[in-house]
């Protein structure tokens, strides 16, 4: 008796696979694509949740490391809680204006989010920006900051992790509370290498200070063009 059942042919598989990788080829570039649209949507929310949280700590006077009763802007380990107070040893912001995750400084005094780095930088005495030190998990860094210049400037930076895969623009913000964008057509920042100066977004001039105005939507000191978030 001659069986009934009957498999697929070659034919019939390859067009299978044929449909599969059309499919796929579809569908992969709009999923990378979503995720590199939420990781910089992620990324512009984070930096507006930083504009608010200095505001809020400058405000308090929680931070007057010269006692002049005029508040300061910290550092991403004295906003989170994680690290005491510049001027301070053992006062930490309580409640914390940030959320305890942004303790968590890395090798490069940055903190990873969502696919992106964040790096806050305050002036020190000759005007050029000093980061935070990894070593003791946030709070100042070297070279020291400048009390009274910290008092009304900070910028902060958030650029992909990997260029292309978890995000492509380059964002940037400070105190006046604008944030800016570059997609990097002259230099486009990715991990740990190149990563953006303090002075990256501000504009090209005979010197190079954080009390300089920023570029917006115009040249930066980097070459890229830098444009307001709308």
């Amino acid at each position: 008796m001659a069986s009934s059942e009957r498999g697929f042919t070659l034919i019939e598989l390859m067009i299978v696979v044929a449909i599969i990788a059309i499919i796929a080829a579809i569908a992969i570039p709009n999923l990378l694509s979503a995720r590199l649209n939420a990781n910089e949507s992620a990324a512009i929310a984070t930096l507006k949740n930083i504009q608010s949280a200095q505001a809020q700590c400058q405000s308090s006077g929680v931070i007057d490391a010269n006692s002049n009763g005029l508040g300061e802007y910290g550092f991403f380990g004295e906003l989170s809680g994680a690290v005491p107070v510049r001027g301070s040893a053992t006062l930490t912001l309580d409640p914390p204006t940030l959320s305890t995750a942004f303790g968590n400084i890395n090798a490069q005094s940055c903190v990873a989010r969502s696919g992106y780095l964040f790096c806050m930088f305050l002036p020190d005495t000759a005007l050029t920006g000093s980061v935070e030190a990894a070593s003791l998990g946030g709070g100042p860094g070297t070279p020291p900051v400048d009390s009274t210049w910290a008092e009304t400037l900070w910028c902060c930076y958030a650029w992909p992790i990997v260029y292309g895969n978890s995000g492509r623009r380059t964002f940037f913000t400070y105190q006046s509370g604008d944030t800016l964008m570059t997609s990097g057509s002259a230099v486009a920042y990715s991990g740990t290498s190149p990563v953006p100066a303090f002075n990256a977004a501000y504009r090209v001039s005979g010197s190079a200070l954080m009390s300089l105005p920023v570029a917006a939507n115009t040249i930066g000191q980097d070459g890229n063009r830098w444009l307001v978030v709308q």
